[in-house]
């Protein structure tokens, strides 16, 4: 099979399409014939080994200390049940997915496991739909739900609103009833508005923490925010909750807080066959829906770390691995 694969860790030149082995699967897994999967942001940093200082090193053991040991990037994926494990009983031969997985979808198939994060596809969505919205989704709704604890009436502002989780957070925070301010550019503006924000501001002209306004929550998504600057425009029991964080935030969400002060909660974002279901749902019921940057080729997979490298990106910035015009004649 065609598959992107990378042999060292540097920048986009090192991933190339390559012949790869198809995946054998278990018992409990299924072959999926991938049609479009997704660059996300954690496929550059893992890319390019961009781990934050003191993760390096357990990244790097994890990952592969002195080259990648998953040869194929790829987590968000959409496509076709081709083979199914003998123990597998939800799915069967031909059905439609799409899911999360932790490697190996930039690839013209996958192997993954019956209990994982994979669910039967939206039949509102096309296969490029569906693979732009597992990474962001499902980080957008652990860090609202599980980690600022969102509630109905809640002041939320969402830092990199137009991003990958971005554009997720804002529709998702609406969906469980909090009045949201997205922070995005100029060109951003109106997109941010027509997925639900109350009320936008452009990074470029205003500074948040300069206005009067405070907030329940601050989710930073982008990594261009601190505690410290946000903790004026925080309510007196305010979160802020950073997806990128360094050693200071775990150390000033560890420092003992009177109860009600404002603090910092991190976290790492789970991905489960549960939540995405829940997120299945809410795009069969019109509730959220992705949005896409660009849509690029599988042997343009080059190309497409680029665009999500220079963050920049709005939405997601989906893989084609199998052509639209295919899939229409294959179907057919």
């Amino acid at each position: 099979m065609k598959a992107a694969t990378y042999q060292k860790y540097g920048s986009s030149d090192v991933v190339e399409i390559t012949e790869f082995p198809r995946p054998t699967i278990k018992d409990n897994e299924v072959l999926e014939k991938v049609y479009a999967s997704s660059v996300t942001t954690a496929d550059w940093r893992l890319r390019a080994s961009a781990f934050p200082l003191y993760a390096w090193l357990p990244g790097r053991i994890m990952f592969g200390l002195f080259a990648p040991k998953s040869k194929v990037l790829g987590m968000d994926f959409s496509g076709r049940i081709v083979s199914v494990g003998a123990d597998v009983g939800q799915f069967k031969l031909g059905d439609e997915v799409f899911g999360f997985a932790g490697n190996g979808a930039h690839a013209e198939y996958l192997a993954i496991r019956e209990e994982d994060a994979v669910v039967k596809k939206p039949a509102c969505l096309d296969y490029d739909e569906a693979a732009a919205v597992p990474f962001g989704a499902l980080s957008a709704l652990v860090f609202l739900r599980d980690f600022a604890k969102i509630k109905p009436g809640q002041r939320i502002l969402i830092n990199g609103a137009s991003g990958g989780v971005g554009v997720f957070a804002v529709q998702l925070a609406k969906y469980f009833g909090a009045n949201v301010t997205g922070i995005c550019s100029t060109a951003n503006l109106q997109l941010v508005k027509s997925i639900g924000a109350d009320h936008v501001i452009d990074y470029s002209a205003e500074e948040f923490a300069a206005a009067d306004e405070t907030y329940d929550v601050i989710l930073d998504t982008v990594g261009t925010t601190s505690f410290s600057q946000s903790k004026r425009a925080l309510t007196p029991s305010g979160r802020y909750v950073p997806l990128e964080f360094g050693l200071r935030e775990i150390f000033q969400s560890l420092a003992p807080s009177m109860l009600r002060a404002k603090k910092v909660v991190i976290g790492i974002s789970g991905d489960t066959q549960d939540d995405l279901a829940f997120i299945s749902d809410l795009l069969e019921r019109g509730e959220i829906k992705p949005v896409i940057d660009a849509h690029y080729r599988l042997e343009q997979i080059g190309d497409a770390h680029r665009r999500v490298e220079s963050r920049h990106k709005t939405g997601s910035v989906v893989v084609s691995v199998v052509p639209s015009d295919s899939i229409r004649l294959a179907a057919a």
